[in-house]
């Protein structure tokens, strides 16, 4: 095919536009055209792009009328991406539709009046509607939907313009040179094409025409037109919207149809089509040749739902922004496998783990622990790449630093963990909880069992992969770990490593590292591949973690505001002592102190100042509570919330009249993660320790205890301020759930019923006696 120059300039500058009077943001886009975009992230840069409303996305589900619901929603969006600086067109259908709901209308007035003259009224329930012929009603539709498209996009002060094509526009040379400028110069002006066949008179397609290589492509359905026009106006994104979510590897609906999140060319083999859509002229097949086509073109293509109520609202910027949604049609096949690939090979490798002798598993993770100290030296030199990338880059503060660095003395530690995890974990899986005899010969258990696929996302700490990995492994879990790009090559070698250490079993593939692009937002939506998250990271990672989750549960906190309460009976050596661990021994972790509540009996006493001198020397910024502030004249910074987590060396200071408002306090602002009293008095201990709601509550003990490793589980997934399931730090036994056994001998309920001839007995069985080592 012969493609014209453009006249006008492909890219032109952001400057503010006067065609719009609503303020709108531009974005950085410019790219060369000619090869298609690698992966969904790119798809932000797209700068043209172009629409294709399909039949059932415009038109309701009787076919007569258009769906207007869904219509205004997508010229929402559109006007959306417009006013950003996209140059935005539409292919659109319904012209049909739209027209036969008003010859519908006009036959039945018509016949309404002519059988009330001639026939009487008793005659009109039984009219007839002829069957409409399609070009009429494109001829009746077009004016009404084009009137219906400027209606909306005038609400957004967005002009939009009509053109009505065939296929000899295309064929015919000086047809193509005008129809190009045409287009170039409504986008030039602001102005959103909205393009379709002219229905009205197009003729059929000729068999076999369709799609014989890159030169040709007839225009025989909205799908081919969208492909033709996208690579004629050199765009740079195509945008297929239909009544179905994307591209499957067999028909939607049956049992093992399976999304496909990436179509490369060539794929085509491996996908069974299934009949069109319910409107339209062409069906999956056609738009996966028509995608193709575009591709190989130089424009990228997904192909998506527009008619799902809960995402068609935003399914359009859902796209741009690089989200997983629909089936990217892509060139570039990545080498390694997809998550859902790794998710399904997790799940196996998993099944195969916990299918292990207890004493395999913990020779798995003795292993991984003497690879941590054997291989100290590489695990240093990666972890040294990391830093000096971060800190040429500059994008991480000095607390997110401390944390992805590691040590010899930090590997160490985890290699003592990982033993400790080894060591208690020889009866984890399998274990035997609860034995009942229901009725003669018919007995169950309640055994412990894994719980399936973990997701592990975390951010700046590398020691986390070991310590997550040998948790799962202990208890028979499938792990998925996606880590910060900031730790990559750390990540890498220690991921290896515990590889290498599963390979003695041949469960390699039972630990997974995400390396493709994935956006956390779309890890949280497999939920039929994953079915656990754990967040490790910042309280902003967590809420978004939590947010994103789609069906799958989220097991961790969102913030660790933890408190130090100062009762009138603390001795003076164990405040200072405590306070400065809990704040200063390592402030950026999410079980340090947050929050000092003091009595104000202690206000103006040699102990209250030795708080103060002490938080001097160790630098710890104060902010003031509000009680606090107004005992003093001249106070620190008042504090903006009382439910801050710093992470650094700052401090709230707030004052309680009593054990009890401490509570209250704790219960109002806290996070329910830890929360330390400090007193001599039992009886005020006893009251702190069963009436504070938190996950760790400790008596005269730094707040940092809150630890696995410290509380001897080995290590821990995170900490969890859940209500159900775990709680606190999350060792071996939060990451394992039951399932009930029973073993019976040709029982049935009806042996049971009133008149049977067997009852329940529900005897408590003694347990089998667990293994001393």
């Amino acid at each position: 095919m012969y493609y014209l120059p453009c006249h006008s300039q492909r890219l032109r500058s952001e400057s503010v536009r006067c065609w719009s009077n609503i303020p709108f943001i531009t974005v950085p886009l410019s790219r060369a055209h000619g090869k298609s975009f690698a992966h969904r992230s790119e798809l932000k840069h797209a700068k043209r792009i172009v629409v294709k409303l399909g039949s059932a996305v415009v038109t309701r589900g009787d076919e007569c009328g258009l769906a207007l619901g869904r219509l205004a929603s997508i010229v929402e969006q559109v006007s959306m991406l417009q006013n950003q600086g996209r140059e935005m067109m539409i292919v659109t259908s319904g012209a049909v539709a739209f027209g036969k709901q008003r010859l519908r209308h006009e036959i039945l007035l018509s016949q309404s009046v002519r059988q009330a003259l001639h026939s009487g009224q008793s005659q009109l329930k039984d009219m007839a509607i002829p069957v409409l012929e399609a070009r009429a009603c494109a001829a009746a539709g077009q004016s009404g939907l084009m009137a219906l498209y400027e209606a909306m996009f005038t609400q957004y002060s967005i002009c939009a313009a009509q053109i009505l094509v065939t296929n000899l526009d295309f064929h015919d040379e000086q047809k193509r040179r005008n129809l190009n400028g045409t287009l170039h110069e409504l986008l030039r002006m602001n102005i959103v094409p909205i393009i379709n066949t002219n229905d009205a008179v197009v003729p059929p397609p000729e068999p076999n025409s369709d799609l014989q290589g890159v030169n040709v492509i007839s225009v025989k359905d909205n799908d081919s037109l969208a492909a033709r026009l996208a690579v004629e106006m050199k765009t740079d994104l195509l945008i297929v919207l239909s009544d179905v979510e994307g591209l499957f590897d067999s028909p939607p609906g049956s049992d093992d149809a399976k999304l496909i999140d990436i179509f490369y060319p060539g794929d085509q083999q491996s996908v069974t089509f299934g009949t069109k859509s319910r409107v339209g002229m062409g069906g999956m097949e056609a738009k996966v040749k028509a995608a193709l086509w575009a591709l190989q073109g130089g424009t990228s293509v997904v192909i998506a739902n527009g008619t799902h109520p809960k995402i068609s609202g935003h399914v359009i910027t859902d796209i741009v922004e690089g989200k997983k949604v629909g089936t990217f049609f892509s060139e570039v096949k990545p080498a390694g496998p997809t998550v859902e690939q790794q998710a399904e090979m997790a799940r196996a490798g998993g099944r195969t783990l916990a299918a292990l002798q207890p004493e395999q598993r913990a020779e798995i993770i003795y292993r991984l622990a003497d690879l941590l100290t054997d291989q100290r030296e590489e695990i240093l030199l990666a972890n040294k790449k990391d830093l000096e990338e971060a800190e040429n880059k500059g994008r991480l503060a000095l607390p997110l630093l401390k944390r992805l660095s590691l040590s010899t003395s930090k590997l160490n530690s985890l290699a003592i963990g990982l033993r400790q995890i080894a060591a208690s974990s020889q009866d984890s899986v399998g274990r035997v909880i609860r034995r009942t005899r229901i009725a003669k010969d018919l007995d169950l258990e309640q055994v412990t069992v894994p719980i399936g696929v973990l997701l592990v996302i975390f951010e700046s700490r590398p020691d986390c992969l070991p310590q997550v990995s040998a948790l799962a492994i202990a208890s028979g879990n499938g792990l998925l770990l996606k880590g910060g790009k900031e730790a990559s090559h750390s990540n890498q070698i220690l991921h290896h490593l515990t590889q290498e250490a599963l390979s003695i079993h041949g469960v390699r593939d039972a630990v997974q590292l995400v390396n493709t692009r994935e956006e956390v937002e779309d890890l949280c939506r497999l939920d039929k591949l994953i079915d656990l998250i754990i967040p490790r990271g910042s309280s902003q990672l967590v809420r978004n973690i939590q947010k994103a989750a789609k069906g799958i549960p989220v097991m961790g906190h969102s913030e660790g505001i933890c408190h130090v309460y100062v009762d009138t009976d603390a001795s003076v050596e164990k405040v200072t002592r405590i306070t400065r661990d809990s704040k200063c021994e390592y402030p950026a972790a999410c079980n340090a102190l947050e929050t000092l509540l003091i009595h104000r009996d202690l206000l103006r006493t040699p102990l209250f100042d030795q708080i103060i001198d002490m938080l001097r020397v160790e630098q710890v910024k104060i902010h003031a509570g509000p009680k606090f502030a107004s005992y003093l004249t001249f106070s620190p910074s008042e504090v903006k919330s009382l439910r801050t987590e710093y992470g650094d060396l700052e401090c709230c200071i707030e004052v309680v009249d009593s054990v009890q408002e401490a509570v209250e306090h704790i219960h109002k602002y806290g996070s329910s993660h830890t929360d330390v009293i400090i007193t001599e008095n039992e009886k005020t201990a006893e009251f702190f320790l069963q009436h504070v709601d938190s996950a760790c509550v400790f008596w005269n003990a730094s707040t940092r205890f809150s630890d696995g490793y410290r509380f001897g589980l080995g290590a821990e997934v995170g900490i969890s301020t859940s209500r159900i399931h775990a709680r606190g730090p999350v060792g071996i036994e939060g990451l394992l759930t039951t399932k009930w056994l029973l073993r019976g001998n040709n029982h049935v309920v009806s042996d049971f019923s009133e008149h049977g001839t067997m009852k329940y007995l529900h005897e408590s069985l003694p347990l089998p006696q667990r293994n001393a080592n």
